[in-house]
């Protein structure tokens, strides 16, 4: 790391950027509403206004030496209806966290390849054509002259600033200009109230201005030096954005994988990211990996490097399980294989996709509860009490699907100029795109796994428990039923150490996907099914009972595709084993398999390569994500008594990393319970 850099680095962790915010005074605010919030405008045209104005707002500033300038300086601005306007509009709508767009990738590579003005061209004749909607395209036309104007106005401020200029006009030439580019597309976005804006695949659109670089002489050393600048830039305004707690940003990076050709497309880029990540060890950007079974042993090792340090990342998606599963869905093969994540593990397409993918959440452990609770006692055998989960599972998922119908999305003439197609159509992106599916997460997977394993193996094979007294003691919490209790907590079998459970999680999976089979939204699309969990892994926990793999009700649910946390005597080798499942092709909303790792693992050489094998392992094995920690339950402890000691310190989530001592109490308590491995 170059001095710069350190520079810049020390600025933001000691927060003195945060100077450099100036607050709207009350009176400029209200005049600035009052010009915005206009009843006579349509919501479209509102929200270009705004942008526009936020952007004329800002102050432009480059620090002596920064060569990848943008920042906020104005914290908050006026939103875009009047008071009370929004809540009429959306009642009796369906509104999907804020009502925004949120959680999709924008067509990077082809806006940095041609530049705005070739868009605006568009937008200009269909609107001559008298196609698509008139307010959207004059919306759209006046976003890209605001955010010109303002890419400018931070161009005159660097020495070599038509460089700028010239590449947010008419496409990037070259590795600098491309970075700053970039910088002023995804800072605009936040700026447009759209959020969760995630990077995609940076290594890929990236990469050919970088090479043509390095033909014309650049060396390694000095794009390392950019492009950790480039990655300082995410973490300038994260406080800013939106999320259910800091660090959760969606400011996801998606590194390798094949091209659309299906060719292995992993390039010097690719290795500059990870190194840079490395000796940076901020939150933002999040790395994710695409990787195979053709992927080298080397590319784990370094990426183990990183795992080290306690990021939560690189999280691992496995090209040859995932793209398959996202063929089934009815995604052409160019576009799976041109695959990303959201904002935390979602799979999703660049540029041509309006996937809503958390759309809901199946309390997988409730529905088998359930199904315990109201027909047990009444199932002749097992298969019976399959067949009442599957339909407990359909209903369920009806119940999803009818809850998320007539839904609205505020307009994003922004976000609708950096993706594919949407000027073409004189459409909005709010509306729709070339895919619009629906995600359902699926909480509490191994919990509802593990139940129905106690249930198969006491109840139905070995009758050691009458099914009643099971239901009883469940609705009792198992109050005492100590002996009963201790047989289902420490001796039924579990997903992840028991090899009898992994036929029931194929099963689940199956069964899950097949409920939402044939469900359609009212976009067109699909609903896919999903290993994540996101939030719902704890408030689906806070209502949930006891159940029949022993957990009582108050005790946590893992988060995504991870196993109980009930689980003992398991090593990491049986767990990943037991997650490895088939049926994760027809899971393929995305959700990884989280595995804390104590951090004496990564102490040496030796532990290293183990760490780099057993991923390997996971992914020859059929998994389909993989995310794993470097956790110590001793630090994690002393830095809820000492907070003031660890201000540094990173952990995992669910989907995203964030400072432990700033996350709420709840978080931080359900990372402390889960099970760390040693190797």
């Amino acid at each position: 790391m170059t001095e710069r850099i350190r520079a810049l680095l020390d600025w933001i962790v000691e927060g003195e950027h945060r100077a450099l915010r100036a607050p709207l005074s009350g009176e400029r605010f209200r005049e600035l509403q009052e010009e915005i919030a206009r009843e006579d405008l349509p919501l479209v045209k509102r929200a270009s206004r705004r942008l526009r104005l936020l952007l004329e707002e800002e102050r432009v500033l480059v620090r002596p030496g920064e060569r990848i300038p943008g920042i906020r300086t104005v914290p908050a601005f006026p939103d875009i209806y009047t008071d009370g306007e929004k809540e009429r509009l959306f009642a009796g709508r369906f509104m999907h966290e804020q009502g925004r767009v949120c959680n999709i990738s924008s067509d990077y590579e082809g806006v940095l390849r041609e530049g705005l003005l070739p868009r605006r061209a568009v937008a200009e004749k269909v609107l001559a054509e008298g196609r698509g909607d008139r307010d959207f395209l004059e919306a759209a036309i006046e976003t890209i002259d605001a955010v010109i104007a303002f890419a400018d106005r931070y161009a005159d401020l660097l020495p070599d600033g038509e460089g700028l200029k010239d590449a947010i006009r008419l496409g990037a030439k070259d590795f600098p200009n491309a970075l700053r580019m970039f910088r002023m597309l995804h800072l605009s976005l936040w700026a447009s109230n759209v959020y969760h804006n995630t990077v995609g695949r940076f290594d890929q659109y990236m990469w050919p201005y970088l090479k043509s670089d390095f033909e014309r002489g650049m060396s390694e050393a000095d794009a390392l030096e950019l492009l950790e600048e480039f990655f300082l830039t995410f973490n300038r305004d994260s406080d800013l954005y939106t999320g259910m707690q800091q660090g959760d940003n969606g400011q996801s990076m998606m590194l390798g994988g094949c091209d659309r050709e299906g060719r292995d497309a992993s390039n010097a880029l690719t290795a500059l990211c990870l190194t840079a990540s490395l000796e940076l060890k901020r939150i933002d950007p999040k790395i994710n990996l695409r990787v195979n079974k053709n992927t080298p042993l080397g590319i784990y090792e370094r990426c183990t490097e990183l795992t080290k340090q306690g990021l939560g990342f690189p999280q691992y998606a496995n090209d040859d399980v995932v793209i398959p599963g996202l063929i089934a869905l009815g995604y052409d093969l160019e576009d799976a294989r041109n695959y990303t994540v959201a904002a935390c593990w979602e799979f999703i397409v660049p540029g041509v996709a309006m996937d809503i993918p958390n759309i809901g959440a199946m309390p997988l452990a409730e529905v088998v509860r359930s199904a315990c609770v109201d027909g047990l006692a009444d199932a002749a055998n097992f298969e019976e009490f399959q067949a009442l989960v599957e339909a407990r599972l359909r209903e369920k998922a009806a119940e999803i699907a009818d809850g998320v119908r007539n839904i609205r999305i505020e307009p994003a003439p922004w976000q609708s100029v950096m993706m594919a197609g949407c000027l073409e159509r004189g459409q909005d992106i709010s509306l729709g795109a070339k895919y619009n599916n629906y995600g359902v997460h699926g909480t509490g997977f191994a919990n509802a796994v593990d139940a129905l394993a106690a249930v198969r193996k006491f109840v139905f094979e070995e009758g050691r428990v009458n099914a009643e007294a099971l239901v009883g003691a469940m609705e009792r919490n198992f109050d005492g039923d100590a002996e009963l209790l201790h047989l289902l907590r420490a001796e039924a079998p579990k997903l992840g150490r028991d090899p009898s459970c992994e036929p029931l999680a194929d099963w689940l999976l199956g069964a899950f996907a097949d409920s939402l089979d044939g469900l359609k939204n009212e976009r067109g699309g699909i609903f896919r099914a999903g290993t994540g969990s996101a939030m719902y892994y704890v408030w689906h926990a806070d209502h949930l009972g006891a159940t029949a793999d022993g957990r009582r009700k108050g005790e946590r649910l893992p988060a995504n595709f991870s196993p109980a946390l009930l689980l003992q005597d398991a090593g990491p080798l049986t767990v990943l084993e037991g997650f490895a499942r088939p049926a994760l092709a027809r899971a393929i909303n995305g959700g990884p398999l989280t595995l804390e790792l104590h951090d004496t693992v990564f102490r040496n050489g030796e532990g290293l390569k183990k760490v780099a094998q057993l991923v390997r392992t996971f992914v020859l094995l059929g998994g389909h994500q993989l995310q794993l920690n470097a956790v110590s339950r001793e630090t994690l402890l002393d830095a809820q008594r000492h907070p003031e000691k660890h201000r540094q310190l990173i952990v995992r989530v669910w989907g995203w990393s964030g400072h432990f001592v700033q996350l709420d109490r709840m978080y931080q308590d359900q990372i402390i319970a889960r099970t760390s491995y040693a190797i």
